[in-house]
């Protein structure tokens, strides 16, 4: 009998902003359900990482810039999951350059990211279809702290809200939203959850089948954010269209 979660091994799975913790953390949940791994960086030097055992985990490393977004096409090409998640934290700043850096970085080579993944042609036939996991964050629509990051993550969550309007039918990339609590990182040193746990707790949701993928300790996000996705979703669909 089929099992009921979705399956993981063997699907080949790219995760931008790898060598930061969460990135680190997913890619060892990954690696733990036999998927075959490309971690992509903006670092100069290679991500590697160990299991619990110290064994070094087997994975493919590549650096990358934002801005530099269409010359990962040829590494996506054989990509069956892209997970979304580099992004930068400017806190309290202000100014005209912390603006630019915020939009750029969170929003749009996101956003740049995504298209590129969704004009890739349709696998093949024996080919699971393809899936896009963005990781907007709880900022997205919560209190972050921190304005130009809430900006920025809300302006993202948005262009995915309407990209997502385009993406039906059986063979269509599917769109998970990852919105993720306050976890320990460089971006955030004081969050109240392990980026280990949120990574175990983003692959067990995925693998029910969950399309919102919802990890904190605010209740109030659990009950807002399906809302706020459907409510988005509604308005998108009868205000917009591709010309």
């Amino acid at each position: 009998m089929r099992s009921a979660l979705l399956p993981l091994q063997g699907r080949h799975v790219a995760v931008t902003g790898a060598g930061g913790a969460f990135g680190s953390a997913l890619l060892r949940r990954l690696h733990g359900q036999g998927a075959r791994l490309l971690a992509l960086t903006s670092r100069p030097t290679a991500v590697e990482l160990s299991d619990a055992s110290g064994q070094p985990i087997p994975l493919s490393s590549l650096c990358w810039g934002c801005g530099g977004e269409a010359a990962l096409r040829d590494q996506l090409l054989d990509v069956d999951i892209l997970v979304i998640n580099h992004g930068v934290n400017v806190h309290g700043d202000r100014s005209p350059a912390a603006v630019e850096r915020s939009l750029e970085v969170n929003a749009l080579s996101s956003w740049r990211l995504v298209e590129l993944f969704l004009s890739l042609p349709e696998p093949a036939a024996d080919r699971p279809r393809r899936e896009l996991w963005v990781n907007t964050s709880e900022a997205e629509l919560m209190p972050a702290v921190s304005p130009l990051y809430e900006i920025s993550k809300r302006l993202l969550g948005q262009l995915l809200s309407l990209r997502s309007l385009d993406q039906q039918g059986p063979r269509a990339c599917r769109i998970r939203r990852l919105v993720l609590g306050p976890f320990r990182s460089a971006l955030n040193p004081i969050g109240v959850m392990s980026a280990d746990f949120v990574a175990g707790q983003v692959i067990a949701q995925v693998r029910r089948g969950m399309g919102l993928v919802i990890v904190t300790p605010n209740p109030l996000t659990y009950l807002l954010f399906p809302l706020a996705v459907l409510m988005r979703r509604l308005y998108f669909g009868l205000t917009s269209r591709i010309i």
